[in-house]
This record gives structure tokens, sequence and C-alpha cells, in this order.
């Protein structure tokens, strides 16, 4: 087996894809090809941004199908990368572009691919593909050059994301500081995305901590503020971290995103469920409800929250009704399921930034000495 990506497609080998349910869905071994590789599969919906997407950590554990047929066609390059190398566990396209055209290009998609190790399967009928999950909802699979027989029977035991923490794979190991100013931010790595890095370190001085983290660790480095990043996993899965947002809430402003959002909710009294396809894509449509403006956002999730007492719905998603941010009642924290920073996506929700940094501002007044 080469891990070398073909220079034509006609030197593709084939492949297949087989779903837990045993569909079985004929293509090509394109990217870091494997005989089996195996994840829970998903499908996103963006149209561009596919170097973003799949170096988001909150796909670890997960194969990510794009319904939009053409990928690579931009190429890619290191300033797109949202962390230092993808988690997913393989990528499933309609066709693969072998010839990138941009001036920011680098490095064609399918070697980058390559580069990284991951798998892919191009040639694949996505249209037939997503449609399957939308009624069936996302389920594990298996994907390579192996035999059929072989496959379904890896397809039979692949884990799916439930009731795993994934997110001791994706978190730093130790300590790190992004940005700098007289604000101070905590930042609980659970899958952070570079964007939302960049955009806090525009706010403050943001330490970057491991999940394991603990909240007199975090508070002890009197921030003015606690930031929860995404992440990949069943939040059900992670009480230990839920108790950890527990003991932060109350003593400084806390800002949740996609699983910060779950955690936060958990840590509040509410409970989680995992969507049947999940959130997967850039043109998510999400009222907010103190303004009643619709609000076009970023998505990646499969698990939401629901009956968090003591908080306030602030956002919820037209598509299906699923709570998209809540606001405690009681003390300075607010989250949203979505992803305000994009990376890839709209800008519409940036605005939740600022809000978090008025917070910052209230709570570095009333330290002494300030």
């Amino acid at each position: 087996m080469s891990d070398r990506a073909p220079n034509m497609k006609d030197e593709r080998r084939p492949a297949l894809l087989v779903l837990a349910d045993g569909e079985v869905f004929e293509g090509e071994a394109a990217g870091a090809a494997r005989e089996v590789s195996t994840g829970e599969l998903v499908f996103n919906t963006a149209l561009s941004g596919y170097q973003e997407v799949v170096t988001d950590p909150s796909y670890a554990g997960q194969v990510i199908a794009f319904t939009y047929p053409h990928i690579g066609n931009y190429g890619t390059n290191r300033a797109d990368d949202e962390a230092p190398r993808p988690f997913c566990e393989g990528v499933v396209v309609r066709d693969i572009t072998v010839a990138p055209s941009s001036w920011r290009s680098v490095e064609g998609f399918e070697d980058f691919l390559v580069r990284h190790g991951v798998p892919a399967l191009t040639g694949i009928d996505t249209r037939r593909l997503t449609r399957h999950l939308r009624t069936e909802g996302a389920m594990p699979c298996a994907f390579g050059t192996a035999g059929e027989t072989e496959l379904v029977a890896a397809a039979r035991v692949a884990l799916s994301t439930d009731g795993r923490d994934l997110v001791s794979q994706v978190t730093t190991s130790r300590p790190y500081v992004r940005g700098a100013g007289p604000l101070s931010v905590v930042a609980y790595d659970f899958g952070v995305k570079e964007t939302m890095l960049a955009h806090l370190g525009g706010l403050a001085k943001v330490t970057v901590v491991p999940a394991s983290t603990p909240a007199s660790e975090a508070l002890a480095l009197e921030p003015d503020g606690v930031f929860l990043s995404n992440g990949p996993g069943d939040p059900a899965a992670l009480g230990s971290l839920s108790d950890t947002v527990a003991d932060l809430v109350g003593h400084v402003p806390v800002f949740g995103i996609c699983l910060g959002h779950q955690l936060l909710a958990t840590a509040l009294g509410g409970s989680t469920y995992k969507l049947a396809f999940g959130h997967h894509g850039s043109n998510h449509p999400v009222k907010r409800l103190s303004t009643g403006q619709v609000e076009v956002t970023s998505q990646n999730h499969n698990y939401a929250v629901r009956d968090v007492p003591g908080t306030e719905v602030t956002h919820v998603n037209l598509n299906d009704g699923v709570v998209e941010g809540i606001r405690s009642t009681t003390a300075a924290a607010f989250s949203v399921q979505y992803h305000p920073e994009a990376g890839p996506g709209p800008h519409d929700a940036r605005y939740l930034f600022a809000e978090f940094c008025e917070h910052l501002n209230v709570c570095a007044a009333g330290r002494p000495g300030t």
C-alpha cells in the first residue's frame, strides 16, 4: 500500500464505502489510501472551507462526507489550518480536484491529506449517500480497498461517538499563550480552533489550558473570564469537565461555543441528546430572540441541549427548533451551539465576542487596585 497520491485519476484503485446498516457505495481510493478505515460518518453541506472543516478537531472519530461535488478546487495553505493536523478519520467526496487553481494555494488538497495520513474516497455518489444519512441518521462506517466482506464486518463493529471521551485525544498537553493586552482570558482547549483563538487574542492575553485543568488552577491565574471551546465526542461522557465548568460559573464570566455550550448547559443542570444526523455546514439559520434578527451561521455538532434550569434561551435554530444559545439568569455565563468565529462561514454572529469583552471589562474593573 502506498501513501502517495496518484498523479492521474485513472491510477486510482477501486474502493468501497460500507455503512453499519449494510449499505454499500462504490468509489476509488484517494488520500492516504488504506485497506480498511472506520469512523462515524456525517455529511457537511459547506460549499467551501474544506481545509478548515477537515482540520476542525471537533471531527475526531468521524468521517466527513462533503455534499458539494468538487472538493479541492483552490488547494490548501497553512493559514487556513484550524489545528496542527486533522483529527478526522477520513474524507468522502464526489470528485477531488487534482489541479487546484488559486494564488493562495501552496499544496493540493489530496497532497495535504497524504501528508497528514488521512484516507479518502472519491467517485462516491454523495447525493445518494446524503439522502441515506438524512433518512437513517449518522452511523459508523468502514471504507477502503479491502473486499466487501471484510469491510462489512468492519462496519458492524466500527465505533460511533456515543459515550466516548474524544476530547482527551485533541486537547493540548500543556498551557500556552496567545494574544496580548490588559485583559486576561483562560481558554479551555476541548478541541479549540485557531480562528477562535485569533478572535480572543484580539481582546486579551489568552492562556490556553488542557481540558483536565481544575477550576482552582484556572482561577489562580486571576483571569477576567473563561472561554470554553468547541470539541468532539459525546458531552454526556464528560462529567468531570462539566463539574469543572460548574466550579467556574459565578466566579468569572464564562463564554462557551459548541461543546463548550453543551458543557455549560450540563454544568447548570441541563441535559443533552444526539441529533439524527447533526448540524454540519455554513448556512444554518438561527434566530436571535432578543432582536428577532436571523443570523446565517456555521455549525458542526451532533449533540444538542435541552431543559437547562436557571437560564433563558437566547437563540433558536429555525430549521428544527434546536436550542442554539443560552444565558444564565444568575451569573455572567452564556453560550452558543453554533460557531460565531466562522472559519469557514458567515460572520453574522461575531458580535458575541464583543459581548464577552464587555463582561471581561466589568470583571477587570471590579478587581482591587483597578
